[in-house]
């Protein structure tokens, strides 16, 4: 006598918004995204009362110390603030425009730098030799060390044809510093693609620098992106050193402010104008970071 066979019941399909069928969430599922989505909601609601707990907590320890009264009106006055406002929102425009044309030139010295070093063969030895000692030597030199010398050292030789704007001056010494940071950062983004796409691209006949155009350089941007706009957020707070070579950008119209009140309060202004900068860019770099590392987890490409 033959056994009769029971069928499994199929799972109920339902269709997505391409058309296509996929299987219904079953209950276990259901229950386990519920748990998750209270889960979140929990955790979301503990650090907001937490957050505001420390908020409370450090806004009445610091406004009843005995000399809160005196900071306040020393460094956070609401109508010496306004007044300032628009002198130091003036000075904040050539610090973007140092931002602006900064960064595009580290972006392309920095990637020059790095070709150059990562070039093979013993015939480009003095080029590499070159752009080592040069990564090495500004990697190592602080930045306001760099702008006395570049601000007032060129000046100085009294040759025909050097500029001595502090804007010029201040933004070829950024350049130069922080070009040699960004260079390594190429570096790294470089040899971090496998030697297998080289070699494939050798083999269909194309050339070093059709190699490195085509097929090297777009990993490699895509890897370094997170870190190019790490640096990118540190180059926005460090333009307003260019204020020691006398250019009248955010900080030194501040520290004028200041000598002629002999109140803080200007240099509060400035230093939240350049925060206010600064938070978008670095949002931008923790959403760029997060991206590529959930596309790696999920084995996608980047």
């Amino acid at each position: 006598m033959a056994v009769r066979r029971r069928r499994r019941p199929r799972p109920l399909l339902i269709p997505d918004t391409t058309g296509a069928a996929l299987a219904a969430p079953s209950d276990l599922e259901l229950s386990r995204r519920a748990w998750r989505h209270r889960r979140a909601r929990r955790s979301t609601l503990v650090a907001l009362l937490s957050t505001l707990l420390f908020a409370v907590v450090a806004y009445l320890v610091v406004t009843r110390s005995p000399g809160w009264p005196r900071v306040q009106s020393t460094f956070f006055s609401p109508s010496v603030a306004w007044e300032s406002l628009p002198e130091i929102l003036a000075g904040l425009w050539l610090n973007l425009q140092v931002l602006l044309v900064g960064g595009f030139l580290v972006v392309v010295t920095g990637l020059l730098v790095a070709m150059l070093r990562t070039l093979r063969g013993p015939a480009f030895a003095p080029l590499r030799i070159v752009a080592t000692a040069y990564v090495d030597l500004f990697r190592g030199m602080p930045l306001i060390i760099v702008l006395y010398l570049v601000g007032f050292g060129f000046p100085a030789l009294g040759l025909q044809g050097v500029p001595t704007s502090p804007f010029i001056l201040g933004t070829a010494a950024i350049v130069i510093v922080y070009s040699a940071y960004v260079a390594e950062v190429f570096r790294a983004g470089i040899e971090s693609v496998h030697p297998s796409q080289r070699a494939a691209a050798r083999s269909l006949g194309l050339t070093h620098r059709q190699t490195m155009r085509i097929v090297v350089l777009p990993q490699a941007l895509r890897t370094v992106t997170p870190a190019l706009l790490n640096d990118f957020v540190a180059l926005q707070k460090d333009v307003g050193l260019i204020s020691v070579l006398g250019a009248i950008d955010a900080v030194r119209q501040a520290q004028i402010l200041v000598g002629q009140s002999f109140n803080f309060t200007p240099y509060v202004v400035a230093g939240l104008l350049f925060v206010l900068l600064a938070v978008p860019s670095a949002r931008l770099a923790d959403a760029v970071t997060a991206r590529a590392r959930r596309r790696q987890q999920s084995g996608g490409l980047l």
